[in-house]
């Protein structure tokens, strides 16, 4: 399968990248930033590219199988993410390719009630709200538009860590251990993505996974 990571070289993008090329898929990463040679060696054949360029996105559309998007808006460009997302998301419906979003918590519900996790202070502190809120306008976008999309939502704490190849998978209420807390490693999460682009479930638009 070839499959192209939009976000290459970030942390959610660059483990699912090395995730696929490790289950034998053939990768192709594509990132705003210039490749670097550990990348290339890892078997994932990086290029730049521009999400919000819809020739590029087209071009990458139509040589990929299933398109990956893990980008991450910087700081104050938050409200960038709607654009984004429909630019991928035209260039996939138009050649009838998959799309895999790496999303945010935000739209989350919380784990006792039909809050929505962007609200919810224990897992989203005030400093984190605005990345929250832009989630959930992305998911937003997604629900409104057309293409075979599927919504990946981290748990609240989601850093790089360890590859146990553990993890739970739940569909649209944030995913808690024993303690309360709602976490998992990048790598674990690129398990979970890669694990859904193999064997979807036709049923589930929205998932997410913790520990």
């Amino acid at each position: 399968m070839k499959i192209a990571v939009i976000g290459a070289t970030g942390m959610a993008g660059s483990r699912i990248a090395a995730e696929a090329a490790q289950r034998g898929h053939t990768v192709c990463g594509f990132s705003r930033s210039k490749r670097t040679d550990n990348q290339e060696s890892a078997g994932i054949s990086l290029s730049t590219a521009d999400a919000t360029d819809p020739e590029a996105m087209r071009s990458i559309a139509a040589q990929a199988d299933v398109i990956v998007l893990a980008t991450r808006p910087d700081p104050g460009t938050e409200d960038g993410v709607g654009r984004l997302l429909t630019t991928v998301l035209d260039a996939a419906h138009g050649f009838d390719r998959r799309v895999l979003v790496i999303g945010g918590a935000g739209p989350l519900h919380s784990p006792d009630s039909d809050q929505l996790v962007v609200d919810d202070v224990r897992f989203v502190p005030r400093q984190w709200r605005t990345i929250a809120q832009a989630s959930v306008d992305q998911f937003d976008s997604c629900r409104t538009h057309p293409a075979n999309w599927i919504y990946l939502s981290p748990p609240a704490l989601f850093e790089p860590g360890s590859r146990t190849g553990a993890y739970r998978r739940g569909t649209h209420r944030i995913l808690v251990d024993a303690d309360g807390q709602s976490r998992i490693s990048a790598e674990d999460l690129a398990i979970a993505a890669l694990d859904e682009i193999e064997a979807p479930e036709p049923t589930q638009r929205h998932f997410t996974v913790a520990y």
